[in-house]
């Protein structure tokens, strides 16, 4: 199956502030989009990248923060620990950084390509590309929660 590395939407773009569509049922155009994000997000050198990004509006998140890709498909946050200040950046923001509260602990449920359950316990770097990305499924950006 060939996947495609698609363009980057950037700040500005009104479709990066609306809320993103629950996916009512994983099916072998989410497992495509799930190759093409991956594709997209490493010729970025990201470490995450949510579907509204490239311009589609369905709940679905990859991240690879090097331990692995991590695939997602309707993510919550079900639980949150601790809170620290660290620099985050994004695709869609490019070349910029500020700081960022965000749980130092965080666990999300949601489905795997499969449609199967799954919850991911993340700290540090995954817990904060985890928050990310899923600020992302709900309009917002890592600047409207930057410390000033």
């Amino acid at each position: 199956m060939k996947t495609a590395v698609y363009e980057i939407v950037k700040i500005g773009d009104p479709l990066l502030r609306e809320k993103a569509k629950k996916v009512p049922k994983v099916n072998a155009n989410i497992e495509k989009l799930l190759d093409n994000m991956a594709d997209t997000m490493r010729a970025a050198d990201g470490v995450g990248l949510a579907a509204p990004q490239i311009g589609i509006s369905k709940c679905v998140v990859v991240i690879d923060v090097g331990e692995g890709l991590i695939e997602l498909i309707n993510p919550e946050i079900i639980a949150q620990e601790g809170h620290e200040l660290d620099a985050e950046g994004c695709l869609s923001v490019p070349d910029m950084q500020g700081k960022v509260m965000r749980a130092l602990k965080v666990t999300v449920k949601g489905l795997d390509r499969r449609g199967q359950d799954v919850h991911i316990t993340g700290e540090g770097l995954l817990a904060r590309a985890l928050q990310h990305e899923i600020d992302h499924l709900h309009g917002v950006l890592f600047v409207d929660r930057m410390v000033k």
